[in-house]
């Protein structure tokens, strides 16, 4: 089974670069399944559900959200009637929606896909990442249950999405990071199988402060008076991993970091 995990995609450069080239992408690549990070789709702050469904629409087969899930009030609600799109499993107990999801491929083979969101310098303090997510595992082991579980980590420390990571090895087919925005050159099958990478990166404008338009961004740190934050608007690159998973038992065969289009591909 192959996958494709694109991180978090950034306004509208983003949506732009997915509706352009997912689903191109998808057939090129033979692609099985498809999962976008699209917290920060519209104006950078949240999901929309027009927004959700332009993407949906595009070729992605789940949707994750973050710690912006609702920022766009009309998710509250469309998170209720849409089944693919996931919120963070600690994100509050009375939050709408679902943190883990299965998704059933036409041949029949079956993907979970389950959000959590870290503690470590994160603004709000959620519950323990490694409860929920050890809860669910031991409930749908995989290669029984799943044929693959994704593991969408949200998280601003490394350390915490790399011990997520090992905590998960061999019982997920993959964990990868979203939040930072910046890909991370960690990409790797972890000695028990688990695919890994510390952060997909985003689909959105690289000339940018994490996808934000940068002057306005340097003024904010100098903390001059600035208009509202905004994201960049320049062509976006799709940045994510793609991993093989094993038919036999849902581990990683291999993983490969995913760049396309846009300045970072220009530069490599």
């Amino acid at each position: 089974m192959k996958i494709l995990f694109l991180g978090d995609v950034m306004g509208r450069a983003g949506r732009d670069a997915i509706n352009k080239n997912l689903t191109n992408l998808r057939d090129s690549m033979s692609l099985d399944f498809v999962i976008v990070n699209a917290e920060n789709a519209t104006s950078g702050f949240g999901l929309s559900i027009s927004h959700a469904k332009e993407i949906l629409d595009s070729g992605a087969d789940c949707l994750t959200l973050g710690d912006h899930a609702f920022d766009q009030k009309d998710m509250i609600s469309g998170i209720v009637t849409e089944p693919r799109i996931i919120r963070p499993i600690n994100l509050a107990k009375t939050a709408p929606g679902k943190g883990a999801q299965y998704f059933d491929l036409p041949d029949g083979r079956k993907v979970l896909v389950i959000q959590v969101l870290g503690q470590v310098f994160m603004k709000r303090v959620f519950e323990d990442p490694f409860n929920n997510v050890d809860k669910i595992l031991k409930a749908n082991p995989l290669s029984k249950r799943a044929d693959a579980i994704i593991l969408d980590i949200h998280a601003e420390a490394t350390s915490e999405k790399m011990a997520m990571g090992h905590w998960c090895d061999g019982r997920v087919s993959l964990v990868i990071g979203t939040h930072t925005h910046v890909p991370t050159s960690d990409t790797m099958v972890l000695p028990n199988g688990t695919g890994y990478q510390s952060d997909a990166g985003m689909c959105g404008d690289y000339n940018s402060v994490i996808g934000m338009n940068a002057e306005n961004s340097i003024n904010r740190f100098y903390k001059r008076d600035s208009i509202k934050h905004f994201p960049a608007e320049g062509e976006a690159s799709l940045c994510g991993a793609i991993i093989q998973a094993n038919p036999k038992n849902g581990l990683a065969l291999n993983i490969s970091q995913f760049i396309f289009g846009g300045q970072l591909q220009k530069d490599n």
